[in-house]
């Protein structure tokens, strides 16, 4: 080998159930922790997908919490339904319930149980730190200010909206195609206002491809997968107009990167291309005496008539007169 000659390492990496296993999380738990970045992955190169480097594992086992390798990412992935969040900041469930759909506490993920009802997750660090706080102290023990009272009496839940925006920012953070990140934009507006956006079609169809689905492992159209696109999607008037905006200043930089394919005229097949008419032809109709073609059919020795090899076959196969 010539000293010219570079030879690159490759990276050594393994999939994402793989590194799930060897670093004992669960599915839901590796998935949340790369949503928060704690778990970094890389694409691969043959097109499978993201992978995690196993630099990366080594990494997290190194990190030595209070009962193990890997026990601090364990906790900072540690999610909560309201009745334990509320255990952790001292509080009533009603009380954290309100804080959470006044938007003082995001979810960071949901799913849904037996009884077809959304359940919001919490992360256990984020409420510890809320809850220490001081300027949240009156927020969890004294009367909830009446500004604050006004809105919950209106409907007021932001639970699902900060959700989004949650969503939204992992998302953008994935992306690394400016065409990804007008489809992640687009993944949570109605295709009614992605149409009103993006007016060519093959923009369209194009960001289609780049459009990520609600988190959800259930089949097609099962109750959990139907929940989670109407909670993907944006539903106040204010959200959608911002996400409308995003959307328009991320389709204007995807333009600049790239132009969405088109198909070329030698795309298109050549029965689908529209030929000129052919010339009519001047013909000369005679009319026809259907009476006298069917008496002339009719008629012995005229064309009607069996032919005369037929004839003569005929006449061998009819039994002939035994002579007496």
């Amino acid at each position: 080998m010539s000293g010219d000659t570079i030879t690159q390492t490759p990276r050594l990496t393994c999939t994402l159930s793989r590194a799930a296993r060897e670093l004992g999380l669960k599915r839901r738990e590796f998935d949340l922790a790369v949503h928060l970045g704690r778990i970094r992955t890389v694409f691969d190169e043959g097109g499978g997908g993201r992978r995690v480097e196993h630099a990366e594992i080594d990494r997290l086992r190194a990190e030595e919490g209070e009962g193990g390798p890997c026990q601090a990412l364990k906790e900072s992935v540690r999610a909560v339904g309201a009745t334990e969040g509320a255990k952790l900041m001292g509080v009533p469930v009603g009380r954290f319930t309100r804080l959470a759909r006044l938007g003082l506490v995001t979810p960071v993920t949901f799913y849904l149980n037996r009884y077809r009802a959304v359940v919001w997750l919490y992360l256990a660090e984020e409420l510890r730190q809320f809850s220490s706080d001081e300027k949240n102290s009156r927020l969890l023990t004294g009367r909830t200010p009446e500004t604050l009272r006004d809105q919950l009496r209106t409907g007021l839940d932001l639970r699902a909206r900060n959700w989004r925006g949650r969503r939204l920012g992992f998302l953008l953070r994935q992306a690394t195609d400016p065409w990804e990140r007008a489809g992640a934009v687009a993944a949570f507006l109605d295709p009614v206002h992605v149409a009103d956006v993006v007016k060519d079609p093959y923009e369209r169809a194009h960001l289609n491809r780049f459009r990520p689905g609600p988190p959800s492992h259930g089949a097609p159209g099962s109750p959990s997968v139907l929940l989670a696109e109407r909670i993907m999607r944006a539903d106040d008037a204010d959200e959608i107009e911002w996400l409308r905006h995003d959307l328009a200043l991320a389709l204007d930089e995807a333009r600049g990167d790239r132009s969405a394919p088109r198909p070329t005229p030698r795309q298109v097949p050549d029965a689908l291309v529209p030929q000129p008419p052919e010339p009519v032809r001047d013909v000369t109709v005679v009319p026809c005496d259907t009476t006298a073609t069917r008496h002339r059919a009719s008629t012995p020795g005229k064309p009607g008539r069996p032919p005369h090899r037929l004839r003569g076959w005929l006449r061998r196969r009819s039994p002939r007169p035994v002579a007496r």
